[in-house]
């Protein structure tokens, strides 16, 4: 979405400590996310990232234990745990909007079978899956992120509120990658020039760490906002050290307060902590068409249904089966399990069991987007005459 999406989590954002650090913006060509990186799958694999054990009041003993899933390299899709409990026409409906990003030659014939078929009831849909995958388990537990497309107001000319300019890349950004820009407190010094519109300072912030989105203009014209580029300096969460000044409470640290606290501290508190990240990222604008955002296999993300990963471990197009559950986050869903695509990649996307939903698009979206870190067991669909 990112003009691409970005392919970093907001929860890295809110919880910096536990995850690599996202970049602000997506890469050339996140929102939520990318740095290039190649799509060469390494060997061996790294041994995947395991979560800390979580305090025990964070436990749910109160809930009954969960059937374990066989842990055979190769299984059948009826393995799963939710399996039966998906929804497989809409999962189809997805698979058929975005399998043509798959370059394996195998998946490609499966995705030209599903699209020659055309819609599917949810059994029937249930039963196409099943006649052409099995799973292959990815290495031991890591996290499950998620990120989402905003939309924000703006205004064409500054007031007391709107007082962030939306940068354009300046001519002589150059190859950050070999020699970074000025940082956020020098571009922000910087004079507004001819901005492409006005945010709150909250808002852009946020908006930088998604990497696109959609402004709402006071006239009622909207823009799709396009990821262009960022200064190359390092990205650095502030819900740490939010949360060591006494600003939040420890079990207080979301999306939500985060940007409540901004927004109730406008000006130069808030300033002073937005740029503890020195990471900026710039824009570009163009007509909002309604689609969906488009992500690193450049294609729309349907929202529930697209992935963001780590491209050295995983490749554009494969199709998942994501298994995540045992949230740490206060309001967030007890587990998300579904089928799901690779379609985008992150910054804070790193590693084999690593993995950012994205949400759709708008306020709900952004809410549920918020609440997402869970335990992440993940499963490569691979065709059935595939070796493992």
């Amino acid at each position: 979405m990112r003009g691409r999406v970005l392919g970093a989590a907001l929860t890295a954002l809110i919880l910096a400590a536990c995850a690599s650090t996202p970049p602000m913006g997506p890469a050339p060509v996140d929102q939520r996310r990318s740095e290039p990186r190649s799509e060469q799958r390494p060997a061996p694999r790294p041994p995947a990232y395991r979560p800390a054990p979580r305090p025990a009041e964070q436990q749910h003993p109160s809930r009954p234990a969960e059937p374990e899933v066989p842990t055979d390299r190769l299984l059948p899709l009826t393995a799963l745990r939710g399996w039966e409990s998906e929804d497989h026409a809409a999962a189809l409906a997805a698979y058929r909007d975005t399998c043509g990003a798959a370059r394996d030659p195998a998946l490609a014939q499966i995705c030209r079978d599903a699209r020659a078929i055309g819609p599917l009831d949810r059994d029937q849909s249930k039963r196409f899956f099943e006649a052409h995958f099995r799973a292959e388990q990815t290495h031991g537990e890591g996290v499950l992120t998620a990120y989402f497309a905003p939309e924000y107001p703006a205004r064409h000319r500054p007031d007391d509120e709107f007082t962030a300019p939306v940068r354009a890349k300046p001519a002589d950004l150059g190859d950050t990658t070999q020699n970074p820009y000025l940082d956020r407190t020098a571009i922000e010094a910087l004079p507004a020039g001819k901005p492409l519109a006005w945010m709150r300072p909250e808002d852009l912030f946020f908006l930088q760490i998604q990497g696109s989105g959609v402004l709402t203009f006071d006239d009622g014209k909207r823009m799709k906002s396009l990821y262009a580029g960022n200064n190359g300096r390092p990205f650095v969460g502030v819900a740490n050290p939010m949360r060591d000044r006494g600003l939040l409470p420890t079990d207080g640290i979301s999306a939500e307060a985060i940007r409540a606290w901004l927004a109730a501290h406008r000006g130069p508190d808030a300033d002073a902590i937005m740029r503890l990240n020195p990471r900026y990222a710039f824009f570009s604008l163009a007509p909002d068409d309604g689609r969906p955002p488009v992500g690193s296999a450049n294609v729309p993300l349907p929202g529930g249904r697209s992935l963001a990963i780590d491209p050295g471990f995983h490749q554009m197009g494969e199709f998942y089966w994501v298994d995540a559950s045992s949230p740490i986050l206060a309001g967030a869903f007890p587990a998300y399990r579904r089928l799901a695509m690779a379609l985008d990649t992150g910054g804070a996307i790193k590693g084999d069991v690593r993995a950012d939903l994205f949400m759709g698009q708008g306020t709900a979206a952004g809410s549920e987007a918020g609440r997402v870190r869970h335990t992440l067991r993940l499963y490569r669909l691979v065709p059935k005459d595939a070796a493992p």
